[in-house]
């Protein structure tokens, strides 16, 4: 039986069960902020802690449900530092959970956060974006901070360029292809201040644009329709496309400019965009040309060129838009999969799958997923977060201070509210935190897996995610992590149809799995509330290969764990 509409005893509940506070509340203030967006291994972990109030803190280190360490320090003028040394492997994400303490001893607010200690940022990574580089942005305070309150640990800078074939100025101030105005000390001094903190910085490009005054200079070097008119893009047709085939000239010359920006700046390798159209064509002799083919053929030459200038530090990204051309690309020698998102995979179980399907095709490279959702609508991205990052995947949503993408021209990002912004903060904390046993150390579990969730009255399979809770699995050498995605209540299925229908709020929700090998012991934790951010040990039963157990609440996102018995 489902009973609902006890959340504020359930989150005291809960509160009283982290071992923490009895109280989790985001009331007084509480800035975390790690001095990195992540950690190489041996280095020093130092995390600023800012309250409004209090006179001391104490910390807690978590390695999943594992206590580490218990830090202690003063607070002073708003603020305390807490210093430790993680173990040295990797990947590894860790958990932290800080409680304010009064004069009096008393526990005045708790919050929690999260860092990780990983070889390089993308084997984890939390891609942001930058937008603005005018020579107006005279501080960078504001967005490192929110960057590192976020974790993010790479940057795509978005149109930073001079032109689309000539990505260098040969002054300091210019304007780009659409008249912005630019400035190359504001882009190296942000790359800087990035670097300063971990975070690498990556040069947005585009495989086959031009402005159309570069074309018909170079009319030969065009990607032609089969009426052998040149493609183009934009309003007004503002940019041509060229033929990027192997050995073309226009491939010759954009390598080249990649090879001036690697050795006349210090980013940390190439961002390839496209455009999702065309997908063929021909070039000035008449010879077909198939992108799904040359695109991985480009992406393989930019690494080579990216290793040999930045050696086992760089990365290379291609956007494949639309999901197109995943098969051909995710075996390339891209670093991670970068799937922009577009109709028809309009479902939020679209969003699992091509997660998914990209990880298997490549091998289990990270797939990193932008799908715009203007911040008004929380419901759409709160959903959204929870599929992703349940399939083991990430969001590119955010960078430029309290930013979410809401549009493919990254300047006309949106704003989150300072009532949405914990909320939104809690994902990209438990992404971090949880890392090991949702993406890094894990991958999709099987169909049986999937099917071996029961919730006894409440739908959990079917085409689409209406009505139902969608349990989506990923599997460890030891555990199983299933989470439960809540769309019950919820009036729309897809990701970009605006909805203010929250899912219902379950309590006291009975699972039962089936399981293959014995059981050592099953936890829960959740994004969905700060007292819910810590790992919580349920009581369960297991009786002919059924294991039960009661989850104390389901709103957006649980994630439980079942963890089996080594040697079996």
């Amino acid at each position: 039986m489902i009973r609902c509409g006890r959340g504020l005893i359930l989150l005291l509940f809960f509160s009283l069960i982290q071992g923490g506070a009895v109280f989790a509340t985001d009331i007084p203030q509480i800035t975390i902020l790690p001095d990195k967006g992540f950690y190489h291994p041996g280095e020093t972990v130092q995390i600023t802690v800012r309250t409004s109030a209090g006179v001391r803190l104490e910390a807690h280190i978590f390695y999943l449900t594992a206590e580490l360490a218990n830090l202690s320090a003063p607070v002073t003028d708003g603020e305390a530092v807490l210093t430790w040394t993680p173990p040295p492997q990797a990947p590894r994400g860790y958990g932290l959970s800080v409680d304010v303490y009064d004069d009096a001893g008393a526990v005045v607010a708790t919050q929690t956060s999260a860092f990780d200690v990983l070889n390089r940022w993308i084997d984890a990574p939390r891609y942001g974006f930058l937008s603005d580089f005018s020579p107006a942005r005279l501080t960078d305070t504001a967005m490192v901070e929110w960057m590192l309150q976020h974790h993010i640990n790479g940057v795509q800078f978005y149109d930073w360029q001079y032109r689309w074939e000539d990505l260098l100025p040969e002054t300091d101030r210019f304007d780009d292809g659409l008249g912005r105005p630019q400035s190359m000390t504001t882009i190296r001094r942000l790359i800087d201040a990035l670097h300063a903190h971990s975070i690498a910085a990556m040069p947005y490009t585009a495989i086959y644009g031009a402005s159309s005054a570069f074309y018909r200079q170079h009319p030969e070097w065009g990607l032609f329709d089969a009426r052998q008119r040149v493609y183009d893009f934009g309003e007004n047709s503002f940019i041509a496309i060229m033929n990027p085939a192997l050995g073309s000239p226009w491939n010759q010359h954009l390598l080249g400019e990649f090879a001036d920006v690697l050795d006349n700046t210090v980013f940390d390798g190439i961002h390839i965009d496209q455009y999702g159209s065309p997908k063929n064509g021909y070039d000035n002799n008449g010879n077909y040309v198939d992108l799904a083919d040359v695109m991985p053929q480009f992406i393989n030459q930019t690494a080579e060129l990216v290793r040999r200038k930045r050696g086992n530090e760089g990365v290379v990204l291609f956007n494949c838009v639309g999901n197109w051309p995943i098969d051909t690309v995710a075996v390339s020698e891209q670093d991670a999969a970068y799937i922009e998102v577009w109709s028809p995979n309009d479902s939020y179980l679209d969003l699992g799958r091509i997660v998914t399907n990209a990880e298997t095709l490549g091998a289990g490279k990270p797939v990193i997923i932008p799908a715009y959702i203007p911040p008004e609508q929380t419901v759409n991205w709160r959903l959204a977060n929870s599929i992703i990052l349940a399939s083991g995947g990430t969001h590119l949503e955010t960078g430029e201070p309290e930013s979410m993408l809401a549009d493919p021209y990254f300047p006309r990002f949106g704003k989150l509210t300072p009532e949405q912004q914990p909320v939104f903060r809690r994902y990209y904390d438990f992404q971090v935190r949880y890392e090991n046993v949702l993406s890094t150390t894990t991958s999709a579990g099987s169909d049986d897996l999937h099917r071996a969730v029961d919730l006894g009255e409440i739908r959990t399979h079917g085409i689409t995610a209406r009505n139902r809770v969608v349990p989506v699995v990923r599997s460890g050498d030891t555990f199983d992590t299933f989470s439960l995605i809540n769309f019950i209540g919820v009036d729309q299925t897809n990701w970009n149809a605006p909805t203010t229908s929250a899912p219902t709020l379950l309590t006291d929700l009975v699972v039962t799995i089936t399981v293959a090998r014995p059981v050592a012991r099953v936890w829960a934790a959740s994004p969905d509330a700060e007292a819910t951010m810590n790992p919580t040990l349920l009581t369960y039963t297991v009786e002919d290969g059924i294991l039960r157990l009661t989850l104390p609440s389901l709103n957006y996102w649980s994630m439980i764990v079942v963890e089996y018995v080594h040697g079996n």
